[in-house]
């Protein structure tokens, strides 16, 4: 009878160090993947980073928004707007198919390029109440609400 205790506390020991080990690691990583809560509402853009360039606050006096709800998107991009389809699915968000953009000629035209060139697919999205990133092979996104 000592023997079967003794197995069935080794048992619950394990269980509660392997349960201990998953949320360290979902602390580390991040959970597998969002719920649609964690990302509606609107951001505001703080930077890009095209892949293999720097970061890039966005330009003073210029305003980049990006708002997501039930499935679509809508971004401010300076004096430019644009709307489309989003989905989530785990960790990747994708937009579009297709984005479609007004086409004014704003003072901020080479960073709206990469803003709406990086935006554009499928990106692996992270989420915390206050900040949004959307990394892809295009480059980074950064958000804050």
């Amino acid at each position: 009878m000592k023997g079967l205790h003794t197995r069935a506390l080794a048992s619950l020991v394990a269980l509660a160090m392997a349960a201990v080990a998953s949320a360290a690691c979902d602390m580390l990583t991040g959970p597998s993947s969002l719920t649609e809560a964690q990302i509606i509402g609107t951001w505001t853009l703080t930077s890009v980073q095209p892949t293999g360039q720097g970061s890039q606050n966005t330009p003073a006096g210029a305003l980049y928004t990006l708002t997501l709800a039930e499935g679509k998107l809508s971004t401010r991009a300076d004096c430019n707007s644009c709307a489309g389809q989003y989905t989530l699915s785990g960790k990747m968000l994708t937009a579009g198919p297709a984005l479609a953009c007004t086409r004014a000629a704003c003072a901020t035209a080479a960073f709206e390029t990469a803003y709406t060139s990086i935006l554009g697919g499928e990106s692996t999205v992270t989420a915390t109440v206050t900040a949004l990133t959307l990394t892809s092979s295009r480059g980074t996104l950064r958000f804050s609400r």
